[in-house]
């Protein structure tokens, strides 16, 4: 995968994850951008260290692979060749598929990563083939080990790829022998065939048929190969070891070709032939001092048997990520958007549940609990007016189905009854003498006669603890305004005098008060109105500690608050 379309996934997940964090999680604000910002230093810390991360030492040079687009087997060759590889590329592509030459088995994983790398979607057409020459080898134990560690190499790209990567064991001889350029293969499933350069496949017995006595030479040595191969190539891929996997060949290819250069005078396989057969002066059973031309070097009749590529290209590969990434981030942003609509069908439930519970008689917590169903029918009116948030959206809004029973639960709501008027302060009672009927003019003695009209008149005007008798003389503006002040005190302690006499009233509980002309009722400049104003008047006014008998402690009323009349 490029950088350019690593750098488009990371900004297409940073972009996801804002979303769904600040739009969708159900948690608060400063938690939701402690997430989104989390995110997004984790990709800008593994976009750095993929940046900064060395390239390793590349084991070959790969400069002329195919397109990304090509889809037939790409087979890596290790080990033994019949003969030299092309100059130039390790890289040999032919119409059915790619070869590429592997010269050490300690770099097959190199390779393999290399490609991988560049052409990521190749690993489904992978495949491996493993050529053994025995002519070309002296050490039995040597060669083993050497199978060995291309059999660890191929079980590790296995299991780093994810790929059943195909196992090919190829295996050639050289032999003088006229038409010795013949293959013959045994792919898993199948009998075993003989294939030769441009013509199909036959079957090996009628090979040996039709073939005369060369074909029964050629055959007695092509199955001397196969035994030797199968005890000491085959085997060392399908024993079973404790350390690594068995590795079973997709398909066993044996060569008897032409003589081979750099065969070796004593070798593996003239050691098993002189040891297992009888014959060792046979044509073509030694090496030869002048090698033949190699033939075909690599049996390109077997690519079509491999599997091919059927993967992504790099472009859908990229889509393909971000389409996986976008339904990570969508079944985020559902799961959120249901759980944030069950917390709301939650706390609306027990806020009806809540309120129903509570007695209608119980008016303070009763009204609290109808103020929350409010606010709670506010905020669903209010998503169906202008729709719902995207935090409950998604289509799993349950709003509308909690407005019926929010609204029945309002309903019923009984507020209290208003509370009782207050009862209404006491207003002191006046009662109002004229003064001509008490008293001569001039005079602060009260007429003969007058005692009915005074019992007459203070009727309900009773002494009683916390309550003050206020007796206050008022005159006209006639005369000397000394005089009339000094008259007028001189009336109200006369009327003082009568109540306390006659009533038996501590005198603590009279205050007697004289205003002369400074408090007309009514204009001085009629007779009507002096006459008005010339009065006594007798009044209860509230007053704390007033009108108590001696060595009685008494209580003030229930209006000891209420203002005190002014006094002069």
């Amino acid at each position: 995968m490029s950088a350019a379309v690593r750098r488009w996934l990371a900004l297409w997940t940073a972009l996801l994850t804002a979303v769904v964090c600040l739009v969708f999680l159900p948690v608060s604000q400063s938690v939701a951008l402690l997430l989104t910002l989390l995110v997004w230093g984790g990709l800008a810390a593994l976009l750095w260290l993929r940046r900064r991360a060395p390239t390793p030492e590349m084991a070959a040079s790969l400069d002329n692979l195919p397109d990304a687009r090509w889809r037939r087997p790409i087979v890596l060759v290790c080990g033994d060749l019949p003969a030299p590889w092309p100059d130039g590329s390790p890289v040999l592509t032919v119409d059915d598929g790619c070869w590429i030459r592997v010269k050490q088995e300690q770099e097959l994983d190199h390779v393999a990563r290399q490609l991988l790398r560049d052409r990521p979607d190749w690993g489904r057409q992978l495949s491996v083939m493993i050529s053994v020459c025995p002519q070309q080898h002296q050490d039995q134990a040597a060669l083993e080990r050497h199978l060995l560690a291309l059999r660890w190499q191929v079980s590790q790209l296995r299991r780093e790829t994810g790929h059943a990567v195909p196992l090919i064991l190829s295996a050639h001889v050289g032999s003088m022998m006229k038409r010795s350029d013949i293959w013959q293969a045994a792919v898993a499933g199948e009998p075993v065939s003989v294939w030769r350069e441009s013509a199909a496949p036959i079957s090996v017995a009628s090979q040996v048929t039709t073939g005369g006595a060369m074909a029964i030479r050629q055959q007695i040595l092509m199955n001397s190969l196969m035994t030797w191969f199968g005890s000491h190539v085959t085997a060392a891929f399908v024993r079973e070891n404790p350390d690594m996997p068995v590795i079973s060949p997709t398909a066993v290819l044996w060569r008897l070709g032409p003589a081979l250069n750099g065969a070796l005078p004593s070798s593996l396989w003239h050691d098993w032939l002189r040891q297992h057969t009888a014959l060792n002066q046979v044509e073509g059973w030694q090496p030869s001092e002048s090698a033949a031309p190699a033939g075909t070097l690599l049996p390109d009749f077997i690519l079509p048997l491999l599997p091919e590529g059927r993967g992504l290209t790099p472009r859908q590969r990229a889509w393909r990520c971000g389409l996986t990434i976008f339904t990570l981030a969508a079944i985020v942003a559902l799961c959120s958007s249901a759980w944030n609509n069950r917390q709301l069908i939650k706390r609306v439930t027990f806020d009806i549940s809540h309120y129903q519970r509570i007695a209608m008689k119980d008016y303070g917590p009763k009204a609290e609990a109808v103020k929350t169903l409010r606010l709670d029918a506010a905020e669903l009116d209010n998503h169906a007016r202008n729709g719902e948030p995207s935090r409950l959206g998604l289509g799993l809004y349950q709003g509308e189905r909690l407005r019926m029973p929010l609204l029945e639960a309002i309903s019923s709501y009984v507020p209290p009854p208003p509370p009782p008027k207050p009862k209404p302060k006491p207003v002191p009672k006046i009662v109002r003498l004229d003064s001509m009927s008490l008293f001569d003019s001039g005079k602060s003695d009260l007429k003969t006669g007058s005692t009915k009209m005074l019992v007459n008149s203070l009727v309900g005007i009773k002494a009683k603890p916390g309550w003050l008798i206020v007796v206050s003389g008022h005159t006209d503006n006639t005369g000397n305004p000394q005089l009339n002040q000094t008259l007028s005190l001189k009336r109200a302690e006369a009327v003082r005098d009568w109540m306390r006499d006659t009533g038996d009233v501590p005198e603590s509980c009279f205050a007697v008060q004289g205003y002369g002309e400074s408090r007309p009722v009514a204009n001085n400049d009629t007779p009507e109105g002096r006459a008005q104003n010339r009065r006594v008047e007798i009044s209860l006014v509230p007053q704390a500690n007033a009108c108590q008998v001696p060595g009685v402690t008494t209580t003030s009323s229930q209006d000891d608050g209420a203002s005190q009349h002014e006094m002069e």
